[in-house]
């Protein structure tokens, strides 16, 4: 059963800064036989190119870099502040590669237009990628941003704006 209800866009509940601060927010992508998802806190939406987009970065060294790339469309899941604390820990602490991290969270993995989200969310997003580039050191004109999210240099996010095709809220 899909707990979720589509909405517009413009009616996702909440505030964006919150939901990417201090609630949690997944990014996953991949099919029904093979994807990943791990944990974000950066990201924004807004309106751009005369579209919806939300923005997501993913690091260079992270396992689910091979899926956001391979495919077209991504989901962000996001989660009240205080809900699936334990699940999500794990979520954002463990990778993919060396485990079945979706299953050890015990979230419930759901498809929403074909994409992968979660039945705890409060609310998904959809989204198709339009742009993608990674964060070029050189370009910072504050270098101290750049040092203090950046410790390890070669370690930086391939950035993403997408569009959102599709929004959801848990009934």
């Amino acid at each position: 059963m899909n707990p979720f209800e589509k909405i517009d866009v413009k009616q996702v509940p909440g505030n964006i800064f919150s939901m990417f601060d201090t609630g949690w927010a997944l990014i996953s992508a991949g099919d029904a036989h093979r994807w990943n998802t791990m944990a974000i806190s950066w990201g924004q939406a807004g309106w751009l190119w005369s579209r919806p987009v939300v923005t997501a970065y993913v690091r260079k060294s992270r396992y689910t870099l091979g899926f956001t790339e391979e495919r077209e469309r991504f989901t962000i899941s996001f989660f009240a502040p205080g809900e699936c604390r334990e699940q999500l820990g794990v979520l954002g602490s463990k990778s993919g590669r060396d485990m079945d991290k979706m299953k050890e969270s015990g979230l419930t993995p759901v498809a929403l237009d074909g994409e992968p989200a979660f039945a705890e969310a409060s609310a998904v997003l959809v989204c198709r990628k339009v742009y993608a580039d990674w964060i070029d050191p050189e370009k910072f004109l504050d270098r101290s941003v750049f040092e203090k999210a950046y410790p390890q240099p070669e370690d930086v996010h391939r950035m993403y704006v997408a569009e959102v095709v599709s929004a959801y809220v848990r009934k």
